[in-house]
């Protein structure tokens, strides 16, 4: 299965690529879900393309807003460079959308969103019809509903799945919570989370508000908890899935490293393997970054829990990442929390959870500091262990 990870940014992207992706979504400043990610420029689009193909790598960008009609004025000339520049495929949920895509960009893949909400092979035929390469399912499926649906479809048609990461309140996606609230439109790329926050009911003659279920954070009765479904690919792939996707375009270049690490080690355990028993040191990776409790979503039928009244928690921390290989023993590298002379973890496509003893710590400028401590400020380390760009180092909490 093709392992599709999320790229918010430029160093999510690279993140993804050199974690182990086989392909990325992402998208440009308009159009696509999620305005508040880092996104791509039109040149920034045309960067990660020829990044990521040089890597051999796909590229998936997401065309994805329930638009208006003022939003189709300027889609006919996005679209056609988007195909000018090579773009894999892009991710559509919109009728209109897919229909002029296949219009005026024809050799243009298009994949349907899974906001399109598709959960049975009447509606998946329907996009079939119109000319589309693959379906990314719904999140309200069950693994049998998507065997079922995969013997009702052609078979050259690609079907993708979630397997990881937050769940929006509407499972699969379209949401009036944010547009409701504040006027920020969920469906057009501008949604304010609105179901992370905590809320309380009221009785309307009366003032006292009352939490309808609290834990030491507060009350949080729209959260969603996380999918996560690393221990069961080979059922994925056994129901005949193409694609699994992994959720995180607002998530840290780290979230998005761990993640895409762990799901790759999964993946290649599958492959080499003939029984799929997954190995605690693969599966306790997902747990070394930030999440809300896991469930398995509707992949196995009505999920009796699918609602998470706590907060995310992480048992380990981001602290730096490598900036250059490692030379003489030294390697530069840039904090993202504070460290000092200690021993760290290795996050590592090649060498996992080494032990990094830190033995020494130097600024660019030549002194030697007992701890590191500025945001986002760049060190050489003196380490035990040889490391290499785009490596990260961690600490359990």
């Amino acid at each position: 299965m093709e392992l599709l990870a999320p790229a918010g940014d430029r160093d999510k992207l690279i993140m993804a690529i050199n974690y182990g992706a086989d392909a990325v979504y992402l998208a440009s400043t308009r159009f696509g879900l999620r305005t508040y990610a880092g996104n791509f420029d039109l040149d920034g689009l045309k960067w990660a393309v020829d990044y990521a193909h040089a890597r051999n790598v796909k590229v998936y960008v997401t065309v994805n807003i329930i638009p208006h009609e003022n939003d189709l004025k300027d889609l006919p000339d996005y679209l056609k460079y988007l195909a000018e520049i090579n773009v894999d495929a892009i991710i559509c949920a919109d009728l209109g959308v897919i229909s002029m895509a296949r219009r005026l960009t024809p050799d243009l893949a298009v994949h349907v969103s899974t906001q399109a909400n598709i959960t049975n092979s009447e509606s998946a035929l329907v996009y079939v019809a119109l000319g589309v390469k693959r379906l990314i399912l719904a999140r309200e499926m069950t693994i049998d509903e998507i065997a079922s649906l995969r013997k009702s479809i052609p078979e050259e048609i690609e079907l993708e799945a979630f397997v990881h990461g937050a769940m929006c309140i509407s499972y699969s996606g379209r949401c009036l919570l944010s547009n409701f609230f504040t006027g920020r439109d969920a469906n057009r790329g501008a949604c304010v989370q609105a179901c992370r926050w905590n809320y309380a009911i009221r009785e309307t003659s009366r003032t006292e508000e009352y939490p309808i279920e609290e834990d030491s954070h507060g009350t949080y009765i729209l959260n969603s908890k996380d999918l996560c479904m690393i221990d069961y690919l080979d059922k994925l792939r056994d129901a005949g899935v193409d694609s699994i996707k992994i959720e995180g375009r607002m998530k840290t270049e780290y979230y998005v490293a761990n993640i895409v690490n762990a799901y790759r080690l999964a993946l290649d355990y599958m492959e080499n393997n003939k029984v799929y028993d997954l190995p605690s040191t693969i599966r306790n990776e997902v747990y070394k970054s930030s999440h809300r409790d896991y469930s398995t979503g509707f992949y196995f039928g009505e999920p009796k829990q699918s609602l998470d009244s706590s907060l995310p928690v992480s048992s380990y921390e981001f602290v730096a990442v490598v900036l250059e290989d490692s030379k003489d023993g030294k390697a530069k590298v840039e904090m993202r929390n504070r460290f000092k002379l200690e021993e760290l973890e290795l996050l590592s496509p090649t060498n996992n959870n080494a032990v990094v003893k830190i033995d020494k710590i130097t600024s660019v400028d030549g002194e030697d500091l007992d701890e590191c401590k500025i945001p986002k400020q760049q060190v050489y380390i003196t380490t035990n262990t040889p490391l290499k760009k785009y490596e990260i180092l961690r600490r359990k909490k």
